[in-house]
């Protein structure tokens, strides 16, 4: 008998009997378990390499890794965990090549481009460029742990107990993290943005800005 997972799909499996399924090769229950937790993964990724290709990059190597060593997984229940903390390291490790990269060259790392979309004026896909750019940049400033906190908290939603999980911290750790990130993404974005600026760092200025 499978042990008790809290992590079910409505209406589905847990994860123990897809890895299960998967290890015993189930085509299907590897797509359950890729369209579960892939966005969690995203999440995670985007919050330390910032940039959108770049992090569907590091899911992609970390589900392939992952899913080529499924048997290894002790217990079942632990995949959500175990593929977190494999997506973290991969993005840590590209992040740190990033910096290496751009040094090598006296250059910046490219960034998204911006393409206007078809009903959008010149002067909205302008402000919009302006300011994912500026928030971009105020979030590259943070350090590792406060960029993921404030992404993983205001703009993906998670809870302070399941980061602190990720990122091997207490929650009180997490909060203040949290506080540390949004004071410091306040007093760069204030000066730029004016009376606009927003009292606090909030999911709905990352997602305009998206």
């Amino acid at each position: 008998m499978h042990a008790r997972s809290t992590r079910h799909a409505p209406g589905g499996e847990c994860d123990a009997v897809l890895v299960a399924r998967a290890v015993a090769g189930d085509a299907d229950a590897v797509t359950a378990l890729v369209r579960r937790h892939l966005a969690a993964a995203y999440a995670v990724a985007h919050a330390i390499v910032l940039e959108r290709a770049d992090a569907e990059d590091v899911c992609q190597d970390a589900f392939t890794a992952i899913l080529a060593r499924l048997d290894e997984c002790r217990p079942a229940e632990s995949f959500r965990a175990w593929l977190l903390q494999s997506v973290r390291n991969r993005a840590i490790s590209f992040r740190r090549w990033q910096r290496v990269r751009a040094a090598a060259v006296l250059g910046t790392v490219p960034g998204e481009s911006d393409v206007p979309a078809a009903a959008e004026s010149p002067l909205a896909a302008a402000e919009r460029a302006d300011l994912r750019a500026r928030l971009t940049a105020a979030l590259a400033t943070l350090p590792d742990a406060q960029r993921a906190v404030v992404l993983l908290h205001d703009v993906e939603g998670w809870g302070h107990r399941e980061i602190g999980a990720l990122l091997g911290v207490a929650e009180g750790t997490s909060r203040s993290h949290l506080f540390s990130a949004r004071r410091r993404l306040r007093a760069q974005l204030r000066p730029a943005l004016g009376p606009a600026c927003r009292p606090v760092f909030e999911p709905a200025t990352v997602r305009a800005a998206g």
